[in-house]
């Protein structure tokens, strides 16, 4: 059978970083995110008799090698569906990847649903978050509609992702300014061990159940706001962290970037900055205020391209195949 879905990357506005348990991608902390609208990836998958190995193509470029993510997402599947066949699957992203977009979030929640799909699995959307996270885990969060919460928990069947509030809940526009498609040098697998080195890391845990009542409570309210200086502080929070453990994503570029902003926001201009694990930069701001952020943007020369979303739903089956 051969099923195809598009799943949505997200932005985190409390990130997960840190995981309790590699092997299942139990988060150190609970998350919440939106999903994007025009960050998307779209994956074909097909079990079939008639293969004799995983063929795997992702943008264009095939993933080698029987001990690839790929390849052990596809034996997760193969094993809840009691199968052994091989599969083909082909996989587009519609943006930069390895460019710390999240583009294993939208990958794997693609890949999941497609999967199951494919395989003859039933899964409810709480049993499909626990597997697309087991894959990555960010890719959880891409499963169901618009703003989700993804819940920290010692067990593998109670760490999954919900829908808060759906996408057409709140017009909050993320702005992606990317400054560079330079792939990044370290991953976000290598990043999640690296961190726990950090001094500051188990301050950030301490603080963490407040941060997330905060960020709730301003979703709830729909305070943009409040919204965007706790969006701000999170991600510079956490890139003080990669920083001493070693890690630095940010470029001259997407600094300079983030040093404006405030200056717009003084000129009556309400935006706010984020940043996932890499160096591009996520503008927020309500839907009303969109265009005047963008041409901010056109002004700046190191801004190499634009990218608009909106709250997005989650990921789905389509009827078009890419194969």
């Amino acid at each position: 059978m051969k099923a195809t879905s598009i799943a949505p990357a997200n932005l985190p506005f409390v990130k997960y970083m840190g995981r309790k348990d590699e092997v299942l991608r139990l988060p150190e902390n609970a998350s919440l995110s939106m999903n994007l609208s025009n960050l998307l990836t779209t994956t074909t998958v097909e079990f079939s008799d008639e293969l004799e190995h995983d063929d795997i193509l992702l943008n264009g470029e095939r993933e080698e090698g029987e001990g690839s993510r790929g390849i052990r997402h596809l034996d997760r599947i193969r094993q809840m569906a009691r199968i052994n066949l091989k599969a083909r699957v082909v996989s587009k992203n519609s943006f930069p990847t390895g460019t710390g977009l999240s583009s294993s979030s939208s990958g794997f929640a693609a890949l999941t649903v497609a999967g199951a799909a494919a395989a003859g699995l039933k899964l409810s959307e709480r049993e499909l978050t626990i597997l697309a996270r087991q894959g990555s885990g960010s890719a959880c969060r891409s499963i169901p509609d618009g703003f989700v919460e993804w819940k920290d928990a010692a067990t593998d069947k109670e760490s999954y992702a919900f829908s808060l509030y759906p996408s057409d809940y709140w017009d909050i526009t993320d702005i992606v300014a990317i400054v560079s498609t330079a792939k990044k040098k370290i991953k976000s697998s290598t990043a999640h061990k690296l961190v726990l080195t950090s001094p500051y890391f188990q301050t950030r845990l301490y603080g963490m159940p407040e941060k997330i009542r905060k960020c709730k409570a301003a979703l709830k309210a729909k305070n943009f706001e409040l919204l965007g200086e706790l969006a701000e502080k999170e991600a510079l929070d956490l890139h003080v962290i990669f920083m001493s453990a070693g890690i630095i994503y940010l470029t001259p570029q997407s600094l300079e970037l983030i040093k404006l902003v405030p200056e717009w926001r003084a000129e009556g201009l309400p935006v706010y900055f984020t940043l996932n694990t890499g160096q591009d930069v996520h503008l927020l701001c309500e839907k009303k205020d969109c265009d005047a952020v963008k041409e901010k943007l056109k002004n700046l020369s190191f801004v190499r391209d634009i990218i608009v979303n909106e709250p997005a739903k989650g990921a789905r089956l389509v009827e078009g195949h890419l194969f």
